[in-house]
């Protein structure tokens, strides 16, 4: 992987991932079973066409099938699997489907947390934690970029639960001194999504397909978009980074600090695509999403040393080699 670190750090340790078959989820338990971490995953539903499955990684870790809300269920993982490390992944992370179902968004979304962190707390082989916030939990704020120590005022469902998950996090790193990190990241673009009501890989089906690729907003929201080997960097070197007093109980924003249109992400994937012929077609019907948002990530350069790798260009290239792969399009 581009900008990696040589390093033993993950030999042989025992780390749970949940939410291992997501975007982020399997590209991160990849990395890790690469780097000889001995990954235990954390899995609700089978999802066959996910990348984790379709690169044979899932069967180079320990499955544990369950729910994240089940308490019962991680104090067991953690303590038969002695896990060092947990990276706490699993949520519902679409917008649209926060808006139509709240319920389940805020279930997973918020208890699964304080239920990762209270067997954490009890856990004694328990080391590091990494929980994922995000972008959206700053809400609409008017100051933008937004920096780590501004409010966080999500005012939707989905905003509204990361939120809620991040503030969890942060209580029981101050509480109980535990060695939890937080990781607010841009919008992450990569091979793997199979949510296509997200613009990256909409827009790269559609394109792939010869038609024109469909924009829910009018096209002017502007966000932050993160490529998903560097987001996996991210994880990593915070992970690594938590025996640090500074870092300990901290939230860290990760992006590219270059926010783009939602037409200008079409454009770039459009050319990425080779089909710069294809027009989009513009609904403009998208509700309850913010127009502006997006991060500085001084913070993280500045504490980490962390910094993104790859550029847009190069990050839509890797990603549509990807899905011509999935849908056999040489």
């Amino acid at each position: 992987m581009k900008g990696n670190r040589e390093t033993s750090f993950w030999l042989d340790r025992p780390v749970l991932v949940t939410g291992c078959t997501g975007l982020l989820g399997s590209w991160l338990t990849i990395g890790l079973v690469d780097a000889g971490a001995q990954v235990i995953g954390l899995i609700r539903d089978k999802v066959p066409h996910s990348h984790l499955y379709r690169s044979g990684y899932q069967d180079r870790i320990a499955v544990v099938q369950g729910n994240v809300t089940d308490y019962a269920l991680l104090e067991r993982a953690l303590n038969e699997y002695e896990v060092e490390t947990i990276f706490h992944l699993a949520a519902q992370t679409t917008v649209t489907a926060a808006n139509r179902a709240p319920l389940s968004t805020l279930e997973t979304n918020v208890k699964g947390t304080w239920t990762v962190l209270e067997a954490a707390r009890r856990s004694p082989t328990v080391r590091r934690i990494v929980v994922a916030s995000s972008d959206k939990a700053y809400g609409a704020l008017k100051t933008l970029p937004y920096t780590e120590d501004m409010p966080l005022r999500g005012g939707h469902p989905y905003d509204v639960s990361k939120a809620c998950a991040d503030l969890i996090a942060q209580a029981y790193a101050t509480t109980y001194k535990m060695a939890v990190g937080i990781t607010r990241c841009a919008n992450l673009y990569g091979g793997g999504d199979l949510n296509w009501s997200r613009i990256v890989p909409g827009t790269i089906r559609s394109a792939l397909r010869g038609e024109p690729p469909i924009v829910r907003s009018d096209g002017t929201p502007r966000r932050d978009y993160l490529y998903v080997k560097d987001a996996v960097r991210a994880y990593l070197t915070l992970a690594e980074q938590l025996d640090r007093p500074e870092v300990q109980g901290e939230p860290f924003n990760f992006g590219t600090n270059r926010p783009r249109t939602v037409l200008e992400i079409v454009q770039a994937v459009l050319t990425a695509v080779g089909r710069d012929d294809l027009k989009p077609v513009i609904l403009g019907t998208a509700a309850n999403e913010i127009q502006e948002q997006y991060l500085d990530s001084t913070k993280a350069r500045r504490i980490l040393g962390w910094e993104p790798t790859y550029s847009l260009e190069e990050g839509l290239r890797e990603t549509v080699a990807w899905y011509r792969e999935f849908f056999g399009i040489g």
